[in-house]
């Protein structure tokens, strides 16, 4: 799962989104990479760990206060030194960071490759690059135009982050089924994957939904459709500190979350069950009672560790309850065609909110009429928006790729 981080201030935007790779280092990488736009963009990046980034010790490592980064995991193309991001378009003119993948990347890079197009790299994010350099300078169009015009022929998901030579104080941002997250501050912004690489800086975030382009300088914030109709930001505090993502004195953060698991529980339950008279109320169930008691089956969507979650839901519920229960794996029931309908009870399970196919499987899901609940973790996150109601497990953030307290915070 690759990681994004972003910087345009006032600040040396180098350590930033170094630290910044480091927080997401727990999602998995093969390589990571850093563009800097100090007089021009620089960029470099490496096969292997973060850290090969400190190696760069160039004068743009102190200047540049504009930046982008990323951690990849391969999908198009081996780990390599080539095949990291970021991503430049032939001229230079544009750099990109991408996480996601372009399903139609093969027969976009036909068409580029019959233009003279070359590529240094296996993979479909410098094809996105150049597809959309392509038609910007096709069109005389401005980037913001270029990038929204390239996204309605790209077929996939994607978060992507692009500067482009010229233009040193604006990033333009875009988003479909992967997650950004805009930190706002004091003539600065961040942008991250979650919200680990900016909790440090400031608590005031926008999340970025689906289909939604930003427009980033020093000082403002500007989000758009892809119809090129304003979007008003939605600001919202995090409820988070720094504390809750660093070790706190143990050697990782598996064994960390293992022993926060008291807390964890506690945390869950906490204005929701009442000891004395045993009586636990769910508020997302409460409000949408009605939904559930009509219910003619639940049906429980997840992957991983959240599926064996809803396996134990299945059978607890069908016991309970007498309505019958299906457990579906995300991954699977979004490529076929369910029978799903009104009357049926979409139960959405994700720790991050995030889930690729978690996210896309409610949405069709929804389409069909049917009720969608969300049980996540991560608060303001997709499934959580998208759902009709809902309740977070308030686990706290889980570093730890091995899932432990949100585990038991789902159960």
């Amino acid at each position: 799962m690759c990681g994004i981080v972003a910087y345009i201030g006032s600040q040396s935007a180098f350590p930033i989104i170094l630290k910044g790779l480091k927080r997401l280092e727990y999602r998995g990488y093969d390589s990571a990479g850093i563009a800097l736009f100090d007089e021009h963009i620089s960029c470099f990046k490496k096969k292997g760990r973060v850290s090969e980034l400190e190696a760069w010790k160039e004068k743009v490592t102190e200047s540049a206060q504009v930046g982008i980064g990323h951690t990849r995991w391969a999908t198009h193309g081996e780990p390599s030194d080539a095949n990291a991001h970021p991503h430049q378009s032939n001229s230079g003119r544009l750099t990109l960071v991408h996480n996601g993948i372009i399903e139609n990347y093969a027969s976009l890079k036909k068409e580029l490759e019959q233009k003279g197009y070359h590529f240094k790299s296996l993979t479909d994010t410098e094809v996105l690059v150049n597809f959309i350099e392509e038609i910007q300078k096709n069109n005389n169009s401005t980037l913001e135009e270029a990038i929204r015009f390239a996204l309605k022929r790209v077929i996939g998901a994607y978060v992507i982050i692009v500067m482009e030579e010229g233009y040193p104080d604006r990033l333009i941002a875009a988003r479909k089924g992967s997650p950004l997250v805009i930190g706002i501050g004091d003539g600065e912004h961040f942008l991250a994957s979650d919200a680990s690489p900016i909790i440090e800086y400031t608590k005031k975030v926008i999340y970025v939904n689906d289909y939604e382009l930003a427009i980033i300088t020093r000082d403002e914030v500007s989000l758009k459709n892809l119809g090129n109709e304003p979007v008003t930001p939605y600001i919202q505090q995090l409820d988070l500190e720094l504390a809750q993502i660093e070790k706190g004195g143990y050697d990782h953060f598996m064994l960390k979350e293992i022993f926060e698991q008291p807390d964890s529980l506690t945390d869950c339950l906490r204005g929701r069950l009442e000891p004395e008279s045993g009586i636990l109320t769910l508020a997302g169930v409460e409000q949408n009672l009605s939904a559930f008691a009509q219910a003619k089956r639940i049906v429980i969507i997840a992957c991983g560790t959240s599926w064996h979650a809803g396996l134990v839901a299945e059978y607890m519920i069908e016991t309970l309850c007498r309505i019958p229960v299906e457990v579906e794996y995300a991954s699977e029931f979004r490529y076929r065609n369910p029978v799903i309908g009104p009357g049926d009870v979409i139960i959405a399970i994700s720790q991050s909110g995030e889930t690729a196919d978690t996210l896309v499987a409610i949405e069709k899901a929804k389409e069909q009429g049917a009720f969608i609940f969300g049980v996540v973790n991560a608060v303001g996150s997709s499934i959580a928006r998208t759902s009709h109601g809902g309740a977070y497990i308030h686990a706290g953030p889980e570093i730890g790729v091995a899932s432990t307290k949100a585990f038991t915070g789902q159960l």
